[in-house]
């Protein structure tokens, strides 16, 4: 328990770091947080304006479904740590190439769910929306979209939590997060990387909660899980019995 209070301390308390001349904890944490949150923010708002119209497309017109199956799958396969150690070896460090990596990161998870979502809408809805005279895109974006809503953002959390884990190694690309104080004990001692650790922790947490909720937030009403509940429930109402 005395690591965890010191580990808390060091979050909203500054002090010199082990090597001296350095002010560690406290308000510095806020600079990581900061830096942090926008790292993994441009890279996941980036991973959606690539894989959301791909996945649509993809699972709209059913062309390139190898294409966003085998996306998805590489993106499962390939560790985190090999794409960053390989942007930083023949691309370079710094905030860019880090957003690169991350971005490459955050995508298959989307694209695989969105195109899974657009393909999983019941053929026969399509059909109907086409007999009544809706072009291609609207029947995409009327039909298709709003029931692939849930599946969709799936991924997005999902991409969203990878992106704020990893965004922890980013210090090694040049880009100082909150994994600074993980990477470097040396300099913020046991401490501070149970901190940090703790922060990122919460900031994990925080995101599935916020996008959890938007998630249900753009859900359509009709498909909301206690709505279908509510709708396949037996009526507890007596039918009158005509003699």
């Amino acid at each position: 328990m005395s690591q965890f209070g010191d580990a808390i301390d060091f979050i909203f308390t500054s002090r010199e770091s082990r090597t001296g001349g350095v002010q560690i904890g406290g308000s510095q944490m806020l600079d990581l947080l900061w830096k942090h949150l926008e790292l993994s923010a441009v890279s996941i708002a980036l991973a959606i304006l690539v894989a959301v119209p791909l996945g649509l497309a993809i699972g709209h017109t059913g062309r390139g479904a190898f294409f966003a199956q085998f996306v998805a799958n590489a993106g499962r396969a390939v560790p985190s740590l090999a794409l960053i150690a390989f942007f930083v070896a023949y691309i370079g460090v710094g905030f860019t190439n880090v957003t690169l990596a991350l971005v490459l990161l955050g995508i298959p998870p989307i694209l695989g769910n969105t195109y899974v979502g657009v393909r999983q809408v019941d053929p026969d809805m399509v059909d109907a929306a086409r007999g009544m005279g809706l072009t291609e895109l609207q029947v995409l974006g009327r039909v298709e979209l709003p029931l692939a809503v849930p599946t969709i953002f799936g991924g997005i959390r999902n991409s969203v939590i990878n992106i704020v884990a990893t965004a922890t190694i980013a210090p090694l690309a040049g880009v100082v997060t909150l994994g600074d104080p993980i990477i470097n004990a040396s300099v913020y001692g046991d401490a501070g990387r149970l901190g940090a650790a703790i922060v990122v922790a919460v900031l994990a947490i925080a995101s599935e909660i916020i996008f959890a909720a938007l998630q249900r937030r753009v859900t359509p009403r009709g498909i909301r899980p206690e709505r279908r509940r509510r709708m396949l429930r037996p009526s507890s109402r007596k039918v009158p019995v005509t003699p």
